[in-house]
């Protein structure tokens, strides 16, 4: 019984602490989100925000499309500079934004295939 409560504290709370952590370091680390040297509190809020926004969308991006994907275990920054730091040109038409990728971009079945899903996840009208 002592083993099974110690099992069950070490998974569900020290493992889930762990993880956290983990997040927090992604946060800061490869997101650069450390930076807040103002003095007023608004303004480094204000700073955190936009880092606050790319993590929930590299962590969206690596959890829902990456999932299936070689990167689906890959760090922030290896996603960061191997899918979103990617040479491409955009054109604006009149009812859509094309992307064209380089021809010779290895990774470009797994970027086509994000794009797809974010153009399901699009709200309508």
């Amino acid at each position: 019984m002592a083993a099974a409560k110690a099992s069950v504290l070490y998974k569900q709370i020290y493992c889930a602490r762990g993880e956290d952590e983990l997040f927090i370091k992604d946060h800061k680390l490869y997101l650069k989100s450390d930076r807040t040297s103002c003095h007023k509190f608004a303004a480094n809020q204000f700073r955190l925000f936009p880092h606050s926004a790319a993590y929930v969308f590299i962590h969206t991006l690596k959890t829902e499309i990456l999932g299936g994907t070689s990167f689906a275990n890959a760090t922030f920054e290896t996603i960061r500079l191997r899918q979103l730091k990617v040479g491409a040109r955009v054109r604006e038409l009149k009812t859509r934004i094309k992307i064209e990728l380089p021809s010779s971009f290895p990774l470009k079945n797994i970027v086509i295939r994000s794009f797809q899903i974010f153009g399901l996840l699009r709200s309508p009208g």
